[in-house]
């Protein structure tokens, strides 16, 4: 720490290659008395949510197999690692180092099929071999234990598929995708009816539909959160389409009923099919 704090803004340097050590020095100096302001104020808690947003900026690259974007927000992704160790040097709770060392200690702890007594043959074996080594160090007693370790920050459809994973790791699930489908129909008659006797149980039957879907597409090996961004993606750039077309004809959009809009809409539908091809 006493090198970094003699560390000179003139010190720093563009160029073409960084050791892991320069790249946490340029970090720490940010935070100093030196640095940048908004660096220096920040907290665990103010940039929480940086982390979740720069994951799907990294999701998004991989989706797009655009490897210079990926690259750049991997780098994105670090940054957050580092700058909530820093905080947490600041407040001498743990370093960078003690990160690193967690993880590789996990990495074997957790790997006994490679650096212990177990096998595992197969993807299936090795996962196994993971979830009963994560499952003890937590000192998890029981599945629901298992169930309640999802994160409560975690997106609502993220966390109703990862729940159900686990139910279904010790066979609480069913047969196959086909015997959701009932389930899902059920579940939609349920809300049907709460809405038609203005129960006030509307909200959590609307959630067990939801849930029912979920169980659905994790069936169809669909990670629902993924799936729903896609689509939510694929409507946004459809209604601009749409938007263009209305604009195009001398139109305004708030002025037409909703079976023009319709026949806009699948104008859109098939402009994009053709961009796509």
């Amino acid at each position: 720490m006493s090198e970094q704090k003699r560390l000179q803004a003139q010190d720093f340097k563009l160029k073409d290659n960084y050791t892991w050590q320069e790249l946490l020095d340029i970090f720490y100096f940010l935070r100093s008395e030196q640095g940048c302001p908004w660096d220096q104020k920040q907290t665990h808690q103010s940039i929480r949510s940086n982390m979740i947003e720069e994951a799907y900026e990294a999701v998004e690259a991989i989706d797009e197999q655009d490897p210079a974007k990926l690259k750049d927000e991997l780098g994105d992704v670090l940054l957050q690692v580092i700058f909530h160790a820093q905080i947490s040097a600041e407040d001498q709770e743990f370093e960078m180092q003690d990160v690193i060392n967690n993880l590789a200690q996990k990495l074997i702890r957790r790997h006994t099929h490679i650096f212990a007594e177990d096998s595992a043959k197969t993807e299936q074996d090795a996962l196994n071999t993971w979830q009963k080594n994560k499952i003890k160090e937590k000192g998890q007693k029981t599945i629901a234990d298992s169930l309640e370790d999802v994160p409560k920050s975690f997106p609502a459809l993220s966390k109703a598929y990862k729940v159900q994973k686990k139910a279904a790791k010790v066979g609480f699930d069913w047969d196959n995708a086909e015997d959701t489908i009932a389930k899902i129909f059920e579940e939609l008659n349920e809300v049907k009816q709460a809405k038609q006797t203005s129960d006030l149980n509307l909200e959590l039957e609307a959630g067990d539909l939801l849930f029912a879907v979920v169980n659905y597409l994790r069936h169809l090996q669909i990670d629902p959160e993924i799936a729903l961004n896609r689509a939510t993606e694929k409507f946004q750039n459809r209604f601009r389409i749409l938007e263009q077309m209305i604009k195009q004809d001398s139109l305004k959009i708030e002025n037409l009923n909703l079976v023009e809009l319709d026949k806009y809409w699948e104008y859109a539908k098939l402009e994009e099919q053709d961009a796509s091809r």
